[in-house]
Order: structure tokens, then C-alpha cells, then sequence
């Protein structure tokens, strides 16, 4: 059923499927510049419920009108991600962002020892952000730090991680899946998982599948939303 004005001004929960280098905030501004343009409203309030980094894909909550008043209930929910980490080498951002810093052995590494190395992380841990993150330390973000070359004291925090798996190994890469709590970095998991390992790692890829109950699965593109209405 083709909603009109009045249902997103009342409030509708959208399901949007993030494509590969599009910002959260890229995509929120197509659905607010549809609804405004294509649906003649003049003022209508859009957020998203949990930024996705442009490096991932994958759901995005987007949320209109008086249902921006569920954002913070929706960014606590439990989150699944799948992706791949590549073993044997470091980035200063832990993802692709940025160029290999360092490289570490892998001839060590096998299925039994990842399997172990897996079962360290679930539950609650410690977790460092990475300085290649929108976290603002000293009014400014991190990242804005780390483009600096400037060197900052970040403090641990509390995660929980309630499911990690393992699901193909092809040395350098292993493919994973990972159910967490909000404020989890997978980013900071791969660097984690990498020294725990006794190498290095960084997040190669990374798709959010879940958050709650929603599954990306009856997620739409931004683009195709938008075409619906034009």
C-alpha cells in the first residue's frame, strides 16, 4: 500500500537497505528530500536510528514525524552484522579507510585456533573505539584527531557481545557473524581479534542484517523508495 503525506507526518518506521559509500546521513536527506518534493510537505521531521559507516551496507532505520520519538529506543536494540575480516595486517582505522600500517604472520593461524580465539569475545568485554570514529573527545570528533596525526587518550567501554561465529575461513579473509549491543565497534572487534591471534586485523567488509526484530530483508534501496513516489 502506497502511504500518502499524512502517514509519514503521523509516523512510519522505514526500512532502508544502505548501499557500499552512501553516509546514514546521505540517505536520511533522499528520503526527506522525496517526501518533501514528491508529497508537497513543506516541514517534516526524518532521523535514522543508528548511523552506518559509508565502508558498510545494509539496514538502516529511518524514521518520520512524530516516530523520530522512537529513534533512542531503536538504537538500543541488539544488532547483527556479517562481514570479513583479513587477517595478517593493520590499518590505522581498522577498515579500509585508511592504508596497511603494519603486517603480522598468519602461518600460525588455523581453524582451531580461531575457534578459540572466537569463543574470548562473546559475552561482555572491554572495548577501545577506534580513533577513526565520529566520538567527540575535547569537543572535536576522533576522527578529526586522527587526520591531525594527534595523539588521544581514549577510554575503554563495556560491550556485550551475545553471539560470534566464524562462518568460512580462507586465509587471509574469515567471514563472520556477530550479534552485539549498541555502541559496539566490529571495527575494534577485527583489530581485537587480530592481536588476540597473535597478528594483526582489519574489518573488510561489513553488512548490518538486523537490528531487533527488523531484518534487512524487507529493507529497500534509498533509490528505489524514492522512486515510488515520483
Amino acid at each position: 500500500m502506497k502511504l500518502e503525506a499524512e502517514d509519514f507526518k503521523e509516523g512510519q518506521i522505514l526500512l532502508i537497505d544502505k548501499p557500499l559509500e552512501w553516509t546514514s546521513f546521505q540517505a536520511v536527506n533522499k528520503i526527506k528530500w522525496m517526501l518533501k518534493k514528491n508529497l508537497g510537505l513543506k516541514k517534516i521531521k526524518v532521523g535514522h536510528a543508528g548511523t552506518l559507516d559509508p565502508l558498510a551496507s545494509g539496514l538502516l532505520i529511518i524514521c518520520t514525524g512524530k516516530f523520530t520519538k522512537k529513534i533512542s529506543d531503536l538504537q538500543d536494540q541488539v544488532k547483527e552484522y556479517t562481514g570479513t575480516f583479513h587477517l595478517g595486517e593493520t590499518r590505522p582505522s581498522y577498515d579500509m579507510e585508511t592504508e596497511v600500517d603494519a603486517t603480522f604472520p598468519i602461518d600460525h593461524i588455523d581453524a582451531d585456533l580461531i575457534e578459540k580465539t572466537t569463543a574470548q569475545f562473546i559475552g561482555e568485554i572491554d572495548q577501545k573505539p577506534p580513533i577513526f570514529s565520529a566520538l567527540k573527545k575535547d569537543g572535536k570528533r576522533l576522527y578529526e584527531h586522527a587526520r591531525k596525526g594527534e595523539s588521544v587518550e581514549i577510554p575503554m567501554r563495556k560491550v556485550t557481545i551475545h553471539e560470534f561465529e566464524i562462518t568460512a575461513i580462507n586465509l587471509p579473509e574469515v567471514t563472520f557473524r556477530v550479534v552485539c549491543s549498541k555502541g559496539t565497534y566490529i571495527r575494534s572487534l577485527a583489530h581485537d581479534f587480530g592481536k588476540a591471534l597473535d597478528s594483526g586485523a582489519y574489518l573488510s567488509s561489513l553488512r548490518r542484517t538486523k537490528i531487533g526484530d527488523f531484518n534487512v530483508e524487507n529493507g529497500i534501496s534509498p533509490n528505489d523508495f524514492t522512486s515510488i513516489y515520483q
